[in-house]
């Protein structure tokens, strides 16, 4: 009886097993819900370039893109901020390589370049609007300046997030948090410059041929 008493406890003991945990990438949630933000804002530009397509004849009496936009202004604006790209990759290449002031330097530059950028067209702005061109001139011009100025907007966003980088740098270093937050402004900086290609092209090269 003892015997079978004892078999009974043995056999009613728990068995446990060890379940390998599944192994996850640090930082790939941050990673994946950056490129759900840059698939956001790729949706807000396309409603955009869709508004503009609608409304970039409708001059209502005002200018039309053959009077008003300067092309080798234009021109020399976007080889700042595609040059800005170059650099922003070299930026990257010495961070792989674990050199932190070159990264320092080339994350600098791209933002000067970027403030080159932005400063263009603020003057092109205040160019248009000194000439009587504003938003409230025509549906035209209202497309206009919200496309270019949203994406001047995320331009300043873009090098108020390279100070902060600079900052976070001097800080802590090459570490691995700044390591992945640099990657994510690679990503957002590189978008910016497909969608300026975009507006250079679809607003300025085809609004003076047109």
């Amino acid at each position: 009886m003892a015997a079978d008493a004892l078999n009974g406890e043995r056999m009613a003991e728990p068995t446990f097993y060890l379940v390998e945990e599944e192994h996850h990438e640090p930082g790939g949630n941050t990673l994946l819900g950056f490129w759900i933000y840059l698939m956001s804002d790729a949706l807000i530009f396309a409603t955009l370039f869709a508004t503009y397509g609608v409304l970039s004849t409708s001059y209502a009496g005002g200018p039309s893109p053959r009077e008003i936009f300067e092309l080798p202004l234009v021109a020399v604006n976007t080889a700042l901020l595609l040059t800005s790209s170059i650099t922003y990759g070299f930026a990257m290449i010495a961070m792989q390589e674990g050199k932190l002031r070159g990264t320092q330097l080339w994350l600098a530059l791209t933002g000067l370049l970027g403030v080159g950028f932005v400063g263009i067209e603020l003057y092109e702005f205040s160019s248009l609007i000194h000439e009587g061109a504003t938003p409230q001139t025509s549906a035209f011009l209202s497309a206009f300046f919200t496309l270019v100025a949203t994406h001047g907007l995320h331009v300043t966003f873009g090098i108020i997030w390279l100070v902060v980088m600079l900052v976070q740098l001097g800080q802590r270093g090459l570490h691995p948090e700044n390591q992945r937050r640099l990657m994510c402004l690679s990503m957002f900086w590189h978008f910016l410059d497909v969608v300026w290609i975009g507006v250079f092209t679809f607003v300025y090269l085809l609004g003076v041929l047109r």
